[in-house]
Formats: structure tokens, C-alpha cells, sequence
């Protein structure tokens, strides 16, 4: 599946420049984004995740004690120079063991397509599903970033536990559904 298109460009509404003589250069900004992406890790050592995760709560707890203290509180800075060191080298085994899955937002027709290939049978809908079983390895490979084949996702999907499968499909689904914009107040 593409990941990406060549935008077209052309000339801007005179009314949309008269409103905004910046329109143009707004627009290419617009088509220069990046895909949404997220990280599904996968770390199978309890001991170093387990590890970096209270080092971590650590340093954001020592980090905000010094904030909070007046300046040449010696022991918190101590404190929170020792978090930071045990962050580090937690982080550093955690990153060692850890295996991160790239997954990447797919263009909305890249999507809409992936939809219409996997759409169930009507059996399928009357026991409540949205699409195909199918559905599940296809949009894990597609959004992968680092190349993961159909097969080798629905080969993870079978051999997992259903939570882990869960979770990565989840994932892949997640970054699909990830929305970077603000209807803010004007």
C-alpha cells in the first residue's frame, strides 16, 4: 500500500489570498506533514522493564521535588542527578532488550482501499464484525514501517497470546485514528 501521494499544486483562490496572503505557503506546509507514527514495543525481561519503569517514575518524581525546592537545595539535586543516572542506564538495558514495531498512519484512501479489500461476509457481519479476519494481519503489515509482510504479522497474530495479538493490532489501528489537529476558538 503507498504511504504517500505527489500533491498536486496549484495557484490559491484570489479570495483565500486576499484572507490570507500567507495561503500558499500554509498550504505547502499543510502537504509537507508527516503521517502520524507510534512505537509498539515489545520487551519479554520483566526484570528490565520492571527496572526501567521505576527509574523512570523515579526521575520524574526527583526531577519534580527539584523543581519545587529553592535553588541550592543540595540533596534534591543529588536525588534527582542519581535518578537521572539510574534512568539512564535502565534505559539503555531496557532499549537492549526491547523490540520496537514501527507502525504508521496510511493515507485515507490507502485505508479506505485496505476496508474495502478486507470487508466481511455477511455471516461475519451478523456476528458483529466491522471486517474480514484478514483485516487484522493486512493493516499491521501496512503500517508497518519496517516491512513487516502480511505473513509475518498474521504469523505473530496466531502464535501470540491473544492479548499481545490484541495489543498490536490495537496499535496499527491506534495510529490510524491518531488526530493532530485542534478546532480551537477562532
Amino acid at each position: 500500500m503507498p504511504t504517500s501521494r505527489k500533491p498536486t499544486t496549484s495557484e490559491p483562490p484570489a479570495a483565500a489570498v486576499a484572507q490570507d496572503a500567507h495561503w500558499a505557503a500554509k498550504m505547502q506546509r499543510l502537504r509537507d506533514r508527516r503521517l502520524a507514527e507510534a512505537v509498539f514495543t515489545v520487551c519479554d525481561d520483566l526484570d528490565v522493564k520492571r527496572r526501567y519503569d521505576r527509574a523512570a517514575r523515579a526521575k520524574d518524581t526527583a526531577e519534580t521535588l527539584l523543581n519545587t525546592t529553592t535553588d541550592g537545595d543540595t540533596d534534591a539535586q543529588k536525588e534527582a542527578d542519581a535518578a537521572r543516572e539510574e534512568w539512564t542506564a535502565a534505559k539503555t538495558a531496557y532499549d537492549a532488550a526491547a523490540i520496537p514495531i514501527r507502525l504508521r498512519a496510511l493515507p485515507r484512501t490507502a485505508m479506505e482501499a485496505l476496508y474495502a479489500e478486507h470487508k466481511p461476509t455477511e455471516e461475519e457481519q451478523e456476528e458483529g464484525r466491522d471486517w474480514a479476519p484478514s483485516f487484522h494481519a493486512a493493516l499491521i503489515s501496512a503500517a508497518s514501517v519496517d516491512g513487516m509482510t502480511v505473513d509475518e504479522a498474521q504469523e505473530l497474530l496466531d502464535t501470540w497470546s491473544l492479548a499481545e495479538a490484541n495489543a498490536l493490532f490495537n496499535a496499527a489501528l491506534s495510529v490510524q485514528q491518531t488526530t493532530r489537529s485542534d478546532l480551537g476558538k477562532g
